[in-house]
């Protein structure tokens, strides 16, 4: 941090204001030379007089601006906490209680079997297909065997008593048992360009992966083991502890593969990707991750293991597409007020920065002939400084 002390001869607070605007002029951003671009700027100096009426003018026009902004602020506030609330009702089973009055689905517990059931199917298919590729060509490297899927024991009286109790049908299982397993992503070092981009836990936001601040690899072997597929759900198994246990799915959007900090969930067709994703970006699923994850320092983490043993509230696959309809339905409305708030805060501060472009070429507050100029109280705390 540095201090920036202004001579009697500046108003402080409208000097203030004035560091303001240079900061967002800052060429380069790197370290050190933000004081160095503020040191060597040009500073018109108004009377002291006319400097006191242009920063009670400002103050009066950002009193405005300000309550504005603490509005719309608050709406976004709002919004945050609509999304967990229907989030919330959804896997509490609300959302859909007229749809199961009126279509009557298949147990839970029915669902539970057949996908037993498909974990088999598939292992059995992928230890076909390793014995087959093993037998093929000696000379290569033997792949893996594959694993056979674990079956993790049911949930506990006192973890169940932790849980939203679920509508007649519904049951909660632990997540390990709905899926092939996790997957650890690259550990290897990605590079600024490449053949196709490597995900990070940064490109996770908000449920969805965003394609900025990407990193490249050329690795076949790290392409050829790490390709996602579409509906992959991710999973951010190192973070900040407010940010740890974020999770996005993989739309197919373009070819990539995903880093060391994630894990993806290798789920099986029963179960609806987008019904897992916004399961596990739930406030239930959050308040599971803050129990079971280990802290360090800044940062927190929660394995693989853990994420098999989170409690997952499973229905028939009928009504997990009938849930997701109902979820994007509500939240389609908040991402359009959600943006409509961003654009506002943006030309909340184009205002700022025009009302002070006003204040320093002198067109905001009105100017005396009277005001001692501002060159004469220079000379003369100049003068008393020699």
């Amino acid at each position: 941090m540095k201090i920036i002390k202004p001579l009697e001869v500046f108003d402080p607070k409208l000097f203030a204001h004035f560091v303001y605007v240079l900061t967002k002029k800052i060429p380069d951003r790197g370290y050190a030379r933000h004081f160095q671009f503020i040191e060597k700027s040009v500073i018109p100096i108004p009377p002291l007089a006319e400097q006191r009426r242009i920063v009670a003018k400002v103050e009066e026009l950002f009193s405005d601006l300000d309550a504005g902004i603490a509005s719309l602020k608050q709406a976004q506030a709002q919004l945050k906490t609509y999304r967990q609330a229907v989030l919330k009702y959804a896997f509490e089973g609300k959302l859909t209680t007229a749809w199961r009055e009126q279509h009557q689905p298949e147990p839970a517990e029915k669902l539970l079997a057949q996908i037993k059931a498909e974990r088999e199917k598939q292992y059995q298919q992928q230890l076909a297909e390793w014995q087959k590729t093993s037998a093929e060509d000696k000379s290569k490297k033997k792949p893996p065997k594959p694993q056979k899927p674990k079956e993790f024991t049911p949930l506990t009286e006192a973890e169940l008593a932790e849980l939203p109790e679920l509508p007649e049908g519904w049951c909660w299982v632990k997540l390990g048992n709905l899926s092939m397993g996790v997957e650890y992503g690259s550990a290897k070092k990605s590079k600024e360009e490449g053949k196709i981009p490597v995900i990070r836990m940064g490109n996770l936001q908000n449920g969805i992966i965003v394609w900025d601040d990407l990193v490249y690899t050329d690795d076949e072997d790290e392409i050829n083991q790490y390709l996602l597929r579409k509906d992959d759900v991710l999973f951010n198994r190192t973070n900040s502890p407010e940010l740890v246990g974020k999770t996005a799915i993989y739309k197919g959007e373009r070819p990539a593969i995903f880093a060391g900090y994630l894990i993806r969930i290798n789920q099986v067709p029963d179960v609806d990707a987008r019904y897992l994703n916004y399961f596990l970006n739930s406030h239930i699923a959050k308040n599971h991750g803050n129990r079971v994850k280990t802290d360090g320092v800044n940062q927190s983490n929660i394995n693989g293991e853990k994420l098999c043993h989170y409690p997952f509230p499973l229905v028939s696959r009928e009504e997990q597409h009938q849930i997701v309809q109902e979820i994007e339905s509500r939240l389609s409305v908040c991402d359009k007020l959600e943006e409509s708030i961003k654009e506002n805060l943006q030309k909340a501060e184009a205002l700022r920065q025009s009302i002070l472009k006003k204040a320093f070429e002198g067109k905001l507050a009105p100017q005396d002939p009277n005001d001692e100029p501002a060159e004469k109280l220079l000379e003369r705390i100049r003068a008393e400084k020699l």
